[in-house]
């Protein structure tokens, strides 16, 4: 069989997609069941380690995406996975509530050089079109990834919890120096003004460009609100769902080896879902049109709400499995949509890393400020009720997407 060329930017992104999502899952797989298990820590503290995280997204998001527009985008994802191997490895090593804290600040950091620079980078590389079909592929070829790192987690955790996320911080920085061989940039066109120019005044420059165009774009106003209130909901949902779960159901009396083989298969479950979804959607047309996209993401937060209010009133393993499958597969089919989403409606292509960083910063913003909401409801009331203030914080989204189906068809 032929081999494919190794330097290809649609190969090297798919394989990239593969890694990245091979590693974080490897870490993920006992990384929130560390933090509740052997680092202790209370309802409270888990969504300030989110939010924490959030707060450095919302920081460092745009200065990054300057980066990566001024400089060199292969430069910003290499330290990115640099940042990010190197935070992992810290919390793995020190199970500290001051550790999990430093590994947030280095992760954030480290994902905001990654966000919006390599959907920028494949975009420029392969044109706007090719990308779209990209991002579908490199989401399918993560869950690939997913798949086989689920059990290699399950097994190297069993035995030792934090094991995993120490390889995994290693195996990131092991991204690193693989772009650093077999990613070009053959394509890119640095942003300039017949001068140098500062990198700041870059960022000035492409948030005017930004706000000018949002101002002007219906679309574009539509899809950072929604990203607001998916930030509202989600960090909520993602720091205290396996403290319910345990909670409410007979887990609670489980060894932490068996939580382990127990939310391990869970997230494996989620991976198969999601992959084969991915799969069929990777086959049709859906990327070619944009009201079948606006439908879909209407369908799934739909059933996200549906499912986060199930999930925090349901007291059985069977409904809180059906719930949270419910949840985990629907938001994972919706990530590359919105991905589409943006990519198709950004106008210039110079500011596209830009652009996908301020999506990233608006989720962000949200997820600052409804994280302390949620925690502080989850400490005074329970956890129950902060799941179902999560869903409350959703359910604008649905008015706007119907807003945005309305808009299209007119």
């Amino acid at each position: 069989m032929k081999i494919l060329n190794r330097k290809d930017p649609y190969v090297v992104y798919l394989f990239t997609c593969f890694l990245s999502q091979l590693f974080f899952t490897f870490i993920f797989t006992v990384n929130l069941l560390y933090h509740v298990q052997i680092v202790k820590l209370d309802p409270l503290q888990l969504v300030l380690v989110g939010t924490v995280l959030e707060l450095t997204v919302f920081l460092f998001e745009i200065p990054t995406g300057v980066i990566a527009d001024v400089k060199s985008r292969k430069l910003s994802l290499i330290i990115g996975y640099l940042l990010i191997g190197f935070g992992f490895m810290v919390e793995g090593i020190f199970p500290l509530f001051a550790a999990v804290i430093f590994s947030q600040i280095a992760w954030g950091i480290g994902y905001t050089f990654t966000s919006g620079a390599q959907q920028a980078w494949i975009a420029d590389e392969i044109g706007e079109e090719r990308a779209s079909l990209a991002f579908i592929r490199g989401a399918k070829f993560g869950k690939l990834g997913q798949i086989i790192a689920i059990p290699l987690s399950i097994l190297t955790g069993y035995f030792m919890i934090n094991l995993p996320i120490i390889i995994g911080g290693a195996c990131m920085l092991g991204i690193a120096i693989y772009l650093q061989f077999f990613m070009e940039e053959k394509n890119f066109k640095p942003l300039q003004t017949g001068e140098r120019i500062s990198a700041w005044k870059s960022m000035k420059g492409n948030m005017q460009k930004i706000v000018v165009y949002s101002k002007a774009s219906f679309l574009m106003r539509m899809l950072l609100l929604i990203a607001l209130f998916i930030g509202l909901y989600s960090e909520g949902f993602d720091r205290l769902w396996m403290t319910h779960f345990i909670d409410v159901s007979a887990l609670a009396t489980l060894s932490t080896e068996k939580l382990v083989l127990f939310m391990g298969g869970l997230q494996f479950i989620v991976v198969i879902l999601s992959f084969t979804v991915l799969h069929f959607m990777n086959r049709s047309t859906i990327h070619l049109n944009l009201r079948y996209i606006y439908i879909s993401l209407f369908i799934g937060c739909s059933l996200i709400v549906i499912s986060l209010i199930g999930f925090a009133l349901s007291a059985f393993v069977v409904s809180l499995l059906v719930f949270y499958l419910l949840i985990e597969v629907t938001r994972q089919v919706m990530y590359p949509l919105e991905d589409i989403w943006l990519n198709k409606i950004i106008p210039d292509s110079s500011t596209r890393a830009t652009f996908f960083s301020v999506k990233g910063q608006v989720d962000a913003i949200g997820q600052i400020g409804g994280g302390p909401i949620i925690g502080v409801i989850a400490s005074r009331f329970a956890v129950k009720t902060a799941i179902i203030a999560s869903a409350c914080f959703v359910m604008p989204v649905l008015l706007l997407y119907k807003t945005v189906l309305k808009k299209d068809k007119a």
